[in-house]
Parts: structure tokens; C-alpha cells; sequence
């Protein structure tokens, strides 16, 4: 079991990265772009994770932090895995979707999940065997059992191959379901399965800070998350599916995506 204050300083850096999004929303981003046009990078970027950074660290010196931006340095038991603003994109345009993810593994297992949605000032939480809340009320997945009136998303990778993969997986799912979703924060996308607002959620070449916080989210709401073949989804995984457990099994033969490329 984590240590309550793991939490509270993993909330108090979201809020702050939060803070800073708000503040510098509409204004000079000193936009960049990295691997494509749309895989881009922005001053907020930047200092989010500085910031979020030195308030982790400041609190426990011993760990290390992954970000996206500033990588990791060394190795240690507990590390801290951040997204300082997970849907650059969005936030670039004004479009509302973009958040802070921040999850805490320890020994490799992740204990504490964040993730602060400074549009609509909604913090989801979760401590490994403590549920999962959003404002502080518990939340779960949904029951939905049917895949005919089940609402999903996904996402799709800056990689051309990966994303034209993805296009015919689209494909095969969407008839098969009420409706698909792409809104271009993975982080969110899962805290909204959490949260029962969408049933699930498959993306393909996620990477580890786009994920920690939410995977920890779902389990905690009585969710699932695996790689392609079913098996538990570790950080890293080509594909991963993300359910309320209920529409698993029926979901992983129409995604059709084995781990190995």
C-alpha cells in the first residue's frame, strides 16, 4: 500500500501543471514540431514538466521522474511517469481536450494515478486498492454488455504505418458499435472509461506517460486493460485495449491485433 502523501504531492503538481496550461491558453506557445506537422511541442510543454519536475523531486529526492519531454536519468524503486500536457494538439488549437497525466510506480507496479483535465477543473485519482474518484466521488466503469450500444474511441499514432494500421482496425469496429470517438488525449480518453462516459478504448504505439496514470484509473473503477492478445498490458505494449471488462472478450477479435507488429 502507497503512502497517502504520494497522492496528495502527485495532485498537488497536477494542479499546478493545470495552472499553467489556463494561464498561457491562446497566447505565445513558441510552437515546434518533433517526429511530424502534427506531433508538436510547446514552451507549456516545457515548463509543465519543469515544474512538475521539481515538486516531485523536491519531495522525494530518491526518485526518478520519466517525462515526455525531459526523459529519465537514472534508474530508481519508485519513478514517477509524466505527461505534462497530454493532447499538445488540442491545446495548440483551443480545442478543449488536454490534460496532466501523472502516475507513480513502484518496483515496477503502478500505485498512484493522477489526471487533472484543466478545462472543465475535473481531477481524477486513484491509489491501488483505494478505488478511483474524480472530484473526490468514487467512480466506476460502466455495465454496458452489448457492443451494439456501446460508445468507444481511439486514437492514432504520429506514425504513418501505425495509423494506417489503425484506419482499417476503425474499420472492422465501427459498425459494430454505437459510435467511436477520436479526441486526441489518450490520457482522457481513459479516465472517461473510468469514469463510465465511454465503454472503451484501443489506440496502437502508446507511449508510457501517455498511459501510467489511466491504466491505474480503470483498474481501480473494475476496468481492463490488456495488449492485443488479451494478455495484462505492461508500459511499452504495441497495442492496448482498454475496457469495462464486460465487452472484452467480444471487443479483442474485431480489434484483431496480435502484440507483435
Amino acid at each position: 500500500m502507497t503512502s497517502p502523501p504520494f497522492l496528495h504531492t502527485a495532485i498537488r503538481a497536477a494542479r499546478e501543471a493545470a495552472r499553467i496550461q489556463k494561464f498561457h491558453l491562446g497566447g505565445d506557445l513558441e510552437i515546434e514540431t518533433k517526429s511530424t506537422d502534427a506531433d508538436l511541442v510547446t514552451k507549456v510543454d516545457r515548463i509543465c514538466e519543469e515544474r512538475i519536475r521539481k515538486i516531485l523531486l523536491s519531495a522525494y529526492p530518491d526518485h526518478t521522474v520519466l517525462g515526455e519531454e525531459g526523459g529519465q536519468d537514472h534508474a530508481a524503486s519508485h519513478r514517477w511517469i509524466v505527461d505534462p500536457l497530454d493532447g499538445t494538439l488540442n491545446y495548440a488549437h483551443g480545442f478543449p481536450f488536454f490534460c496532466v497525466s501523472i502516475g507513480l510506480e513502484i518496483e515496477g507496479r503502478l500505485e498512484v494515478g493522477v489526471v487533472m483535465d484543466a478545462s472543465r477543473d475535473e481531477l481524477f485519482t486513484a491509489e491501488r486498492g483505494h478505488g478511483v474518484h474524480l472530484n473526490g466521488r468514487p467512480i466506476r466503469v460502466t455495465c454496458e454488455t452489448a457492443l451494439n450500444r456501446a460508445m468507444l474511441a481511439t486514437g492514432f499514432a504520429y506514425n504513418p504505418e501505425s495509423a494506417s494500421e489503425n484506419i482499417r482496425v476503425f474499420e472492422r469496429v465501427l459498425p459494430k458499435v454505437r459510435s467511436v470517438r477520436r479526441p486526441g488525449a489518450a490520457a482522457l480518453d481513459l479516465s472517461y472509461v473510468a469514469c463510465g462516459r465511454l465503454d472503451a478504448f484501443w489506440e496502437l504505439k502508446l507511449n508510457p506517460w501517455d498511459v501510467a496514470a489511466g491504466i491505474l484509473l480503470i483498474q481501480e473503477a473494475g476496468g481492463t486493460v490488456t495488449d492485443g492478445g488479451g494478455e495484462p498490458y505492461r508500459l511499452g505494449d504495441r497495442v492496448l485495449v482498454a475496457s469495462n471488462g464486460h465487452l472484452h472478450s467480444k471487443l479483442l477479435p474485431i480489434i484483431g491485433l496480435e502484440q507483435a507488429a
